[in-house]
This record gives structure tokens, sequence and C-alpha cells, in this order.
């Protein structure tokens, strides 16, 4: 599918990068040393290498990991530094943002094993407050992380675009316009005004583990799936000419 991307319309393009830029989202992951170990052959963090290397394959110039990577925040350190080791050592900008599984707790994955040490590894939360910007391309990656385990609004309130590309994340679930008064409702809620209100080229969500694209059209949002169920991660092209081109591609398991 291809949109026509926000980034040319006020700003001269001729100050970009001049190039294509390729991101690859995925999220729920979860690695770990329990069921998806047990999927893999005793390695939980199969789908995380997986996921890096198709990445590599397909030229990206960053990752974007839109929650639960993590299981859960109990792993052991051996696990978490193999994890850290893929991540720092994958050659591309990693963008993750903490999700209901692996939220920034006092304890939290994200905080030990040097997860979040390698230059190239951005946690939003920790690393960066709320906005990573990467160098070269003029783009702009935000989101709200979890930080802990309860309810939180993914996208509360929508980020002033500072550069020709903007990228958004969130982790939670789509609702569209239901009732987010409703007695009984699921956490974490997105909907399509708060999609629309970021004015975002994309928008990477995590949470549902099926591959789709929600909202109502304006920006273009879509949850990855999870590696295990989607066999697939999602590509973004930030075209030069403004386009924006979002398709799906197979994993290549390692």
């Amino acid at each position: 599918m291809v949109y026509r991307g926000r980034s040319g319309e006020s700003e001269d393009l001729s100050q970009s990068s001049g190039r294509d830029i390729v991101l690859v989202h995925s999220s729920d992951i979860h690695v770990d040393d329990g069921y998806t170990a047990r999927r893999h052959g005793g390695d939980g963090a199969r789908g995380l290498a997986s996921v890096l290397g198709t990445a590599a394959a397909l030229a990206a110039d960053a990752v974007l990991l839109a929650g639960d990577v993590f299981e859960h925040n109990r792993l052991p350190d051996p696990l978490l530094e193999r994890a850290a080791g893929l991540l720092g050592g994958c050659g591309m900008a990693v963008v993750a943002l903490p999700g209901n599984h692996d939220p920034l707790t006092a304890d939290s994955v994200w905080r030990r094993c040097g997860m979040a040490e390698a230059e190239t590894v951005s946690v939003l939360g920790l690393t960066h407050a709320e906005a990573v910007r990467l160098p070269g391309l003029e783009l702009e990656i935000w989101g709200i992380a979890h930080l802990d385990y309860g309810d939180m609004a993914p996208l509360a309130a929508a980020r002033p675009r500072t550069t020709r590309w903007q990228v958004a994340m969130a982790h939670g679930h789509y609702r569209g316009d239901e009732d987010a008064n409703a007695a009984h409702r699921p956490s974490w809620l997105i909907s399509d005004e708060e999609i629309a209100a970021t004015g975002a080229d994309y928008l990477a969500l995590g949470h549902w583990n099926r591959p789709v694209r929600v909202g109502n059209g304006a920006v273009p949002a879509w949850y990855s799936g999870s590696p295990d169920l989607a066999q697939t991660v999602n590509r973004i092209r930030l075209a030069a000419d403004g386009t924006v081109t979002v398709d799906r591609a197979e994993i290549v398991w390692a």
C-alpha cells in the first residue's frame, strides 16, 4: 500500500537525505524461557534473532519493536545477556517501546544485563524520555512506554513534528470509536481520533498477535502481529518523493 506522506507538505525536500528510508516493524516477540522457548527447541530468543536477521536482509535503516519484546520481567540473566547481544550487535538502529508484559518497572528486563547500553539501541522511556532522532535520516520516532502494569493511554498526547519524517509507536488495544467509558472494556485503549491526531507518517502498533491495518485512514497505522503467528514483519519505505509504502515481508528464521 502506498500513501502520500505529510513530510513533503511544507518542507524543502532538498534538505533531506535524498534517499528512501526502510524501517522494519515487529512486536510481541515474547522472548522467554518457557512457552516461546519450547516452540523453538529451547531457544527463547529465536524470534528476536530472526526478526533482526530479517531486517538486516531487507537492508533496514532501523528496527521498531513495539512492545512485549519480552514475556515478563523475571527472565534469567543468561537469556537477557543473549538478547542484549542480539540487539546491540545487529548493525542497525533499534528503537524499542516497553509494553504491558515488559514495562519499565524497577526490575524491568530493560534495566538489566546491559540491555540498553549499546549506542544503536534506544529504549523509549529509558534511554530517551519519549522520542529518538536518527541522525542523517531526518526521522524522529516517538512513543509512550508502559511504566507499570496498570492501565495507561498509549497515545495520550500527540507530539509536534520537528523532522521531515515522523513515526509514532504505541502498545495497546485499538478500539476505534467504541465508548472509552464503558464499564467493561480492555485496557490500554487506542482510538481513531488519537491515531489521526498523531499526524505521523506511520504508526507502529503492538499488542495484537495478528498483522492488520487499523484506524480511519488518516494515518497508516498497523499492527505487525507476533512473529510466531504472523510469520512476517512490516516493512515501511519512506520514499524520497514523500510517499510511504507499507508491506509485509516473510521472516527468515534463524
